[in-house]
């Protein structure tokens, strides 16, 4: 490949540089040549090409095999591990980098994949029009949907975290002039339009039966992405309007490039534009599937590894072909070594557990608040008792002394089940909140799951319950929180029915107390939503246990400005459980190093309040309104700048609230 005379400001600025990655497909020869001779040609061409750019989609093999699903919740009011994330809860902790380094997040400002999906474009779009491809028509309508959909998909991780952000459709020369004036940023709004004209692009050239089935990306995952990404901008535009993220709202750092001047925008048209696009696209899909039932069995019995409860199991199943609500999935298969052992993970308690917040969300069987009158509720001295008569979906997906550990062990031994939590493991078995992740795992490896069995159980990407959950959303936000349509009446009741809770939702809107609700959601900044809001939050909540989806609609409601010296909280340990230990130790105690949390601090397990010293998050969590979106390195800035000493002079603004100076904090 051509080595660039400019590399290193062609890589910083936009790391467009021509290598495409490790693989044999694009390593065998010269760029210009492959092209001209030996790609792009047919349609097996187009295929072998947009295959490679799946990475771009979440791995279960990722984060040591548990996968970014499972623990993309993780450091939300959802999920804890034994060691918070402390750049986001802890005041000017987390600074503007200089430069990019592996670990830090501030790295997806650039434009690889983008660049191999336009130089896909470039080449491919000019020979379908002259009709020189090859193959079966259908399948070349195919693969140039997938390039569409995952330049879509791309944008989408960069609208979330950047908010503005360049759109460059076209591969870049290699002139410094040229690539300043094209870093400038584009607002917000206008990505998302861009998202959407792409994912329109690949939905009316997707098909839903191409080669290779669910596990490639189909219309209806096109569909329900689009539904997503309306939905998202939606909502961020309606709570965030009046903050500097919002494009021509007082303080937007846009405006104080010349590129930006008098840039006006009528954000309410906005907003509606993505509500009618999500509940288009929304309907769409959730009239095509059926919601896979739950038949409200808990446990497998003594020999059944499989075949006991289809919801529980679609989480732990190797063939997901099959299944209506799956939209999209990844297959593994250990012929090819190609393998996870999240159930291991999961199994051994994977260094992760719900918080009390997330439990204490979830509603009686009868559709009532564990607090209303008449709930039923009986306490939670133990978590059998905390789960007793809740919605199926925590029954099922959260771990109890009496859930079946092992479908080997027969009945009367007390190795069959979990039995206590594992809160004094070490840390990479640790449960340290006590409320132990059941989602995902299988007891297909039953008797060896605790010895890294590998596991082939699918991995879903897109699931169609989203469809329905978006709609009502978008129901409810298209008539100011205040109703909802019929169409969204129907999915709720249909959602709340497979979950095992009343289908009654009126019931439950009216039992609400919003003051004594403590998910972080019940706020939009600094007010409260609506009753009918909140519980449509709740209900998304509850669906997507374990499914990483909670952070983006925190940011996206806005829901995190409220939370200051907020205390993670786990299961009842000091009512009964304590004394079921035998190596409990307490702050305080002469001469031992505390393992746990201090039974007069609290009686729920408090992991992040065990030693004071050197402990930033002792007292809490506390938000900065900087974190819902990321700073921008100062070197892409830098690079960019007229005047390298001057970075205002670069057409790179930096993020509301980050500084333009490395190493600094947010300025709050």
């Amino acid at each position: 490949m051509r080595i660039l005379k400019n590399c290193k400001f062609y890589a910083f600025v936009f790391l467009l540089v021509t290598c495409f990655g490790c693989n044999d497909f694009l390593d065998r020869e010269p760029l210009d040549k492959i092209t001209d001779q030996y790609y792009f040609n047919s349609a097996s061409d187009l295929e072998a090409y947009v295959i490679n750019l799946y990475d771009e989609f979440p791995n279960i093999r990722d984060q040591w095999n548990l996968g970014p699903a499972i623990t993309g919740d993780d450091h939300s009011d959802n999920q804890a591990k034994t060691n918070a994330e402390q750049k986001y809860w802890v005041i000017d902790f987390w600074k503007v980098p200089e430069n990019e380094n592996r670990n830090n997040s501030e790295k997806e400002w650039n434009f690889f994949s983008i660049r191999k999906l336009n130089y896909f474009f470039e080449h491919v779009l000019p020979k379908k029009e002259a009709k020189q491809l090859t193959g079966d028509e259908s399948e070349v309508n195919h693969y140039i949907g997938e390039a569409y959909f995952l330049r879509a998909y791309v944008y989408f991780k960069r609208l979330k975290n950047f908010g503005d952000f360049p759109i460059v459709t076209k591969v870049l020369e290699d002139k410094k002039e040229y690539l300043v004036a094209m870093s400038k940023r584009s607002p917000r709004n206008e990505v998302a339009r861009f998202i959407l004209k792409d994912l329109d692009e690949a939905i009316n050239l997707l098909s839903d039966n191409p080669p290779g089935s669910k596990n490639r990306i189909t219309r209806n995952a096109a569909l329900l992405f689009k539904s997503r990404v309306a939905l998202f901008e939606a909502t961020f535009e309606t709570y965030h309007k009046g903050t500097p993220r919002i494009p021509g709202s007082p303080a937007w750092p846009g405006a104080t490039k010349d590129y930006h001047k008098g840039y006006t925008v009528d954000i309410e048209k906005e907003i509606s534009f993505f509500i009618d696009e999500a509940l288009k696209a929304s309907k769409e899909v959730a009239d095509k599937i059926t919601l896979t039932p739950n038949n409200k069995v808990l446990n497998p019995v003594f020999g059944q590894k499989t075949g006991w409860n289809p919801y529980f199991e679609m989480f732990a199943q190797d063939d997901l072909s099959g299944v209506s609500e799956v939209i999209m999935w990844r297959q593994f298969n250990n012929a090819l070594s190609n393998t996870h052992r999240t159930s291991t993970y999961i199994f051994s308690g994977g260094n992760l557990g719900f918080t009390r917040n997330y439990i204490e969300t979830f509603l009686m069987e009868n559709g009532l608040p564990i607090y209303a009158n008449g709930s039923g509720y009986t306490g939670d001295a133990t978590i059998e008792q905390t789960l007793h008569n809740r919605d199926y979906r925590m029954q099922l997906f959260v771990v109890a002394e009496n859930t079946r550990r092992d479908v080997m062990i027969k009945d009367d031994s007390p190795l069959a089940y979990f039995g206590l939590p594992y809160i004094l493991e070490k840390a990479e078995n640790r449960i340290p909140t006590g409320y132990h992740v059941r989602k995902g795992l299988t007891y297909e490896a039953s008797s060896t799951a605790g010895g890294h069995q590998q596991q082939t159980t699918g991995f879903i990407v897109f699931r169609g319950v989203e469809a329905y959950l978006n709609y009502i959303e978008a129901s409810c936000l298209k008539n100011n929180g205040l109703s909802i349509d019929g169409t969204a009446q129907q999915y709720w009741k249909a959602i709340r029915e497979r979950a095992g809770i009343d289908s009654d939702f009126n019931k439950t809107i009216a039992a609400t107390d919003l003051d004594k609700e403590k998910d972080w959601a019940v706020y939009s900044g600094e007010n409260k939503v609506s009753s009918l809001m909140y519980n449509i939050r709740r209900e998304r909540r509850c669906e997507f246990i374990a499914e990483g989806m909670r952070w983006d609609d925190l940011k996206r409601w806005r829901a995190l400005d409220m939370v200051k010296n907020y205390i993670i909280e786990g299961f009842n340990l000091w009512d009964e459980q304590a004394a079921k230990y035998k190596s409990i130790i307490e702050p305080g105690t002469a001469g031992k190093t505390p393992n746990v949390s201090a039974k007069s601090a609290s009686k729920y397990i408090r992991p992040y309040q065990i030693i004071k010293e050197n402990n930033n998050l002792y007292n809490g969590y506390t938000w900065s309104k900087a974190n819902y979106l990321l700073p921008i390195r100062i070197e892409n800035i830098r690079i960019t700048a007229a005047n390298p000493s001057d970075l205002s002079t670069s057409p790179i603004y930096q993020n509301p609230y980050w500084p333009l100076e490395p190493n600094k904090g947010a300025l709050e």
